[in-house]
């Protein structure tokens, strides 16, 4: 049926090891450097680190978080607020050169009541965007719109491999 919203990635979140005594995975990730390739860590200053999100609203989702462990915006130091801007910002110019987006998302979900996935400590999405590659759905919500039916992508994939083997494009059964 049309209309579907698909986002089968998600399920991995849900069934993924939590951290460890139902603590912080930023502050996980913040405590242990020698990670910083398995937890996917880009950058790290005295203050604050990127990362690339494991459940992206898009390729290339970032997150800039303070390393110290708070709720809001508002309770970082004015050293930790600049240091996860300048994450942020170190993370548009690293998209920007090596997947040439046409814009960016960024965003703080702070609150369960903002969406906030990861409530108690706080952090800064940077989500690269490309003209026409989806709408809000996937910055707000956390859903992707798939864009194509399973069946017509299936008879794509058909074509093309028939048309690989020099075979005549195969019919779709009908119902």
């Amino acid at each position: 049926p049309a209309g579907w919203l698909w986002a089968p990635w998600r399920s991995d979140f849900v069934s993924s090891p939590k951290p460890r005594n139902g603590g912080c995975f930023l502050c996980d990730i913040a405590s242990h450097p020698e990670n910083d390739a398995e937890t996917y860590v880009v950058a790290r200053a005295e203050k604050a680190m990127l990362l690339l999100n494991r459940y992206p609203y898009n390729g290339g989702h970032l997150m800039a978080a303070p390393l110290r462990h708070v709720a809001s915006f508002g309770e970082l130091e004015e050293a930790e607020r600049a240091a996860v801007w300048e994450m942020a910002h170190l993370g548009e110019k690293l998209l920007t050169e090596l997947m040439h987006p046409d814009g960016f998302n960024f965003g703080i979900n702070q609150g369960a009541a903002a969406g906030a996935g990861l409530k108690e400590h706080v952090h800064l999405h940077v989500v690269p965007r490309w003209t026409g590659d989806s709408n809000f759905l996937p910055v707000l919500s956390g859903d992707r719109v798939v864009s194509q039916g399973l069946a017509p992508l299936h008879d794509a994939l058909r074509r093309l491999r028939a048309a690989a083997d020099g075979a005549p494009p195969p019919e779709r059964p009908r119902a």
